[in-house]
């Protein structure tokens, strides 16, 4: 027990510099202006609206919050707004998720009979796996709550505490209404191959009803059409339904899209850092993870096919399991902790994308004090007109909006503040396109330019 004891006292000092470093390095990127509308303003404007108590419509998209992919936990979030409102929340939330999944994949490792240096091990294969931290860099995204939650469901379910595996799986689908296939392949995997009918049903049947409910009414009520995605897949149908039809009987219009070397590519780095553990014993642990994986194959967007996005997070705790599968039956080509770590550090250096901090984060930094600077005059709450990587650092509004060369404003006098940079315009702009809003907001008499340096303008409305 004393020794059971100082186990979990380590991992929990490995669990929390873990989330400090995490929280500390998506808010270093944030800092340096590498953060965007897309995805980060959306969700910091959508909790701060909920948190003061007004409809959660993002001006980014112009609808319901809901609308995007049903994620309701928003709404829990939005009371840590409450307390003081600030984008910072979300990201330790993120590096707090992402860390304590280690806790349940070492219950998991102990559970199935792994000796205590294999289970610790396990703990670091995941904090290293290069997903975590690379899915932690990319703004936010409510889906890593859910890589702590599936691999607490999975222990419970173990253990036969059926309240607590509810309750996680309640909340997996309250991240993304993606996740409910997910849900539903556990439930496939525990009902024919862990031998837990009541748990198995109840997985599919939450699975299969939020996915329907998410995708059929919850989704085009709110945002007036499809769900997001289904433009990645426009090679299927145009529709949810239409597209899992077409894949039921059509099945030759996959078969291109399936092999391909951008899928064997993606496989190859997913596999990559925990390629030693491949044992038939753990292949059966991957069907949990067949929705994410094919999902990300047949998909037409190849930020679905690396380990830079958050995408392939739903396959990492099944990945997770079948390493510790592999480990139990003594398989796998590495077995002491030693070694599994040593690979693990490896492939973390070699896919973790820490060196943009040294490169493409630093971009901007020539006009970083410009833009602090501006930002900082901007002491209200009106509505403000910005880059797509300034907008997430003044989203706590009810509008605003991004500069884009292909969709400009329809009315610039809409906007109580225009703060633009041209020497980098953002992703969605260019510098004509800067340099162009520039001129016309110095011949609108409505505008009075308040702060200039390094190329960076702020104009506020006068009247």
């Amino acid at each position: 027990m004393r020794k059971k004891l100082n186990q979990l006292g380590y991992l929990g000092w490995i669990i929390g510099v873990s989330a400090l470093i995490l929280f500390g390095c998506s808010s270093l990127r944030h800092e340096l202006f590498q953060s965007t509308a897309f995805d980060l303003g959306i969700f910091d404007q959508a909790v701060y609206l909920i948190s003061q108590g007004q409809p959660p419509i993002t001006s980014f998209m112009g609808f319901h919050i809901l609308g995007d992919h049903a994620a309701w936990i928003f709404y829990p979030l939005a009371l840590l707004y409450k307390i003081y409102p600030s984008v910072y929340w979300l990201f330790a939330v993120q590096a707090a998720a992402l860390a304590l999944g280690a806790l349940p994949t070492w219950h998991l490792a102990r559970q199935a009979g792994l000796k205590e240096n294999q289970a610790i091990a396990i703990a670091f294969v995941y904090l290293l796996y290069p997903l975590v931290f690379n899915a932690n860099l990319f703004d936010f995204h409510p889906e890593v709550i859910a890589v702590p939650l599936l691999l607490a469901a999975i222990l419970a379910a173990r253990l036969g505490h059926v309240g607590w595996f509810c309750f996680s799986i309640f909340l997996v689908l309250g991240c993304k209404e993606v996740l409910s296939l997910t849900v539903a392949a556990l439930g496939v995997w525990l009902l024919l191959f862990e031998k837990r009918r009541l748990y198995g049903a109840i997985a599919i049947c939450a699975g299969v009803s939020w996915f329907l409910i998410a995708t059929q009414l919850i989704i085009p009520f709110f945002s007036g059409a499809e769900a997001a995605a289904v433009g990645r897949y426009s090679y299927l149908g145009n529709s949810v339904l239409g597209i899992a039809k077409n894949i039921v009987f059509q099945p030759g219009l996959i078969l291109g899209k399936v092999f391909s070397l951008d899928n064997l590519g993606y496989l190859v780095l997913l596999l990559a850092p925990v390629i030693w553990w491949l044992s038939p014993q753990g292949i059966k642990l991957l069907v949990g993870a067949i929705p994410c994986l094919a999902l990300n194959i047949l998909a037409d967007y190849q930020a679905q096919k690396d380990l830079v996005h958050q995408y392939s997070i739903p396959a990492l705790p099944f990945l997770l399991l079948a390493v510790i599968s592999s480990l139990a039956a003594g398989r796998g080509w590495l077995q002491n902790k030693r070694a599994i770590i040593l690979w693990s550090l490896v492939t973390f250096l070699s896919l973790a994308k820490f060196t943009y901090f040294g490169g493409r984060y630093l971009e901007s930094i020539d006009t970083w004090q410009a833009t602090k600077q501006a930002i900082a005059q901007i002491q209200t709450k009106g509505s403000v007109y910005t880059t797509a990587q300034i907008s997430p650092h003044l989203s706590n509004r009810k509008l605003i909006m991004f500069t884009n060369a292909d969709s400009p404003p329809p009315d610039l006098n809409a906007f109580n503040y225009v703060l633009l940079n041209v020497r980098h315009p953002g992703w969605s702009s260019n510098r004509e396109f800067a340099a162009n809003l520039i001129n016309k907001l110095k011949n609108n008499q409505e505008f009075q330019l308040k702060y200039q340096r390094d190329e960076v303008y702020l104009f506020v409305k006068v009247s």
